[in-house]
């Protein structure tokens, strides 16, 4: 009853600061985002300049077959703008990229060299064999590189046809998938629904001490794990309110949300009990924000794997946003897996009661400094 109590008032207390209002409305503008703003899917068209090298009839012929996979099938005659002078250009747009066959070799090096772009020049030869030159941007993986090497010697027929002959067995054909904006809800729930604790929690500490509040509560009969719980728990709440605004109206009853208020409940106190045992070893946020600053760098890692699927190194499983995301993306789907996100749940909870017990034990002690 006590323990209500205190955050009953912690609530109200957080409710007159800002830092509440901060967490609401980053939610609200989080949603306006998804719903006006992000597509359902990404479409992406690459672009390509290229520059035949080549006789004027085998040029025209070889724009002929090119035009067999423009969308309307006609060639549009467009400028480019390389080094502040409109060239001509000839424009073919496919499903998936924009071609440009440009005037002249400087032309397509320039658009590479300052324009970073992707560029080539196709060259025939005098026993009218085609040489196909790539001007790469340096970043690109050795798997990328390995492709051009080999892309060119075969026919694009005999490609075609060999990869039409391989035989595909998929191991699952009833999974569902996300949209790409579903896809990136993860990502939003580990970040404001989870983490936005471990920063704001702090907040709340050191505005505590600034204001005297801690050092008043120092003399009072109730124990300091209630103060400190009160927090957690109020930071849990906002978190959780957040993560249903921008969840509901975009996934509607899809997600498990059983699972989501468990997973919710266990990653926010962790990262909450977390930024209390940050913020006991700083007198003010400014000395804490160097601490607090890496470990929010290192929560991010796992995320950019996540939109990186071909990077994905081993020492990133154990950094915790990794589970996170697995666990919030398994949630949105309609057969989550419950046995795992209970699992990393339990994992989360009972670290979290290990950060909060130690917490606890240094608050004891600093408590009125």
């Amino acid at each position: 009853m006590k323990f209500f109590s205190s955050f009953v008032k912690e609530l109200k207390i957080a409710s007159r600061g800002f830092y509440f209002y901060i967490e609401i409305f980053m939610a609200v503008l989080i949603l306006l985002t998804f719903l006006f703003f992000v597509p359902d899917q990404f479409q992406t068209k690459g672009t390509e300049y290229i520059y035949l090298d080549m006789p004027t009839e085998s040029r025209e012929l070889f724009m002929d077959e090119i035009s067999e996979n423009d969308l309307d099938g006609k060639v549009e005659d467009v400028t480019v703008n390389i080094d502040k002078v409109e060239k001509p250009a000839f424009l073919f747009s496919t499903e998936d990229k924009e071609i440009y066959l440009l005037t002249s070799r400087e032309d397509a090096v320039y658009m590479a060299e300052t324009e970073r772009k992707m560029a080539a020049v196709i060259e025939m030869d005098d026993q009218n064999q085609l040489k196909y030159e790539y001007f790469l941007q340096g970043y690109e993986s050795n798997r990328f590189k390995n492709l051009l090497s080999i892309l060119h010697v075969e026919s694009s027929e005999f490609i075609q046809t060999t990869m039409q002959n391989q035989e595909v067995r998929p191991l699952s054909t009833d999974h569902q998938l996300l949209t790409d904006k579903e896809n990136m809800i993860p990502t939003i729930l580990v970040f404001n629904g989870s983490l936005m604790g471990l920063f704001i929690i702090a907040a709340y500490i050191f505005l505590d001490r600034q204001e005297g509040v801690i050092k008043a509560y120092a003399v009072t009969p109730s124990p300091v794990w209630h103060y400190l719980m009160s927090k957690v728990a109020v930071i849990i709440l906002t978190s959780f309110i957040s993560s249903l605004i921008v969840l509901i109206p975009i996934m509607g009853l899809q997600p498990d949300y059983f699972l989501l208020i468990i997973l919710l409940l266990a990653t926010g106190f962790f990262s909450s009990s977390l930024g209390l045992l940050i913020a006991s070893f700083y007198e003010n946020i400014m000395q804490a924000f160097g601490t607090i600053y890496v470990v929010m760098m290192l929560m991010i890692i796992p995320n950019i794997a996540y939109f990186l699927p071909s990077w994905n190194p081993n020492f990133i499983k154990f950094i915790p946003t990794y589970l996170m995301l697995e666990g919030f993306k398994s949630i949105l789907l309609d057969t989550p897996d419950t046995k795992y996100v209970l699992l990393i749940s339990g994992g989360f909870l009972l670290t979290g009661f290990l950060l909060f017990f130690f917490s606890n034990r240094r608050y004891k002690k600093t408590l009125a400094g």
